[in-house]
């Protein structure tokens, strides 16, 4: 490769670093070209992008940042996972792909900024997924205005079976 194809490289892997809300560093050291393609088709149905790099070009591609953070485990056979949209998903794809092959293991990753640990993007794996996270904080703000509708409720028809109870004692009381 020469310089100019580097620089192109850098400049085109600085661009899918830079379109990324998550970026996980993996070592892929052992891993077959099916199982490789496997592994693509899985984070590629997750939203995501898995590219095999070079640590040096990596490193200079990550200059200035979020992945910058990740620099310092670039050693070894290195491969970022990239979740343009869906952070969770790829995770998800990554952590289960890699309780199957012993082989790929998880380094790191960055989230909006912040530095996450291979506990953290477990973590992070095991959250429902986004449309599930949002029908749970829906049903919750959904829950209070509910309760206050039937707390009002309650008191009008208590305030009812008040009126008519004491119509009926009325009515006994004439008879």
């Amino acid at each position: 490769m020469n310089r100019k194809q580097k620089e192109e490289t850098i400049q085109q892997l600085a661009t899918v670093l830079s379109d990324s809300q998550a970026v996980f560093l993996t070592d892929f050291k052992g891993l077959n070209v099916e199982e490789m393609r496997d592994l693509r088709r899985k984070i590629r149905d997750a939203g995501g992008r898995y590219l095999v790099i070079k640590n040096t070009l990596g490193r200079l591609a990550a200059q200035g940042l979020d992945a910058e953070k990740l620099t310092g485990l670039m050693m070894g056979n290195n491969a970022v996972g990239l979740a343009r949209e869906e952070p969770v998903a790829v995770a998800k794809a990554l952590v289960d792909y890699a309780k199957g092959h012993e082989k790929m293991v998880i380094k790191g990753g960055v989230l909006s900024g912040q530095l996450l640990n291979v506990d953290q993007i477990k973590a992070m794996a095991s959250l429902p997924p986004r449309e599930v996270l949002l029908a749970q904080l829906l049903g919750g703000m959904n829950a209070v205005p509910t309760g206050l509708v039937r707390v009002m409720a309650a008191v009008i028809q208590n305030f009812v079976y008040a009126l008519a109870a004491i119509h009926e004692q009325k009515e006994q009381q004439e008879a």
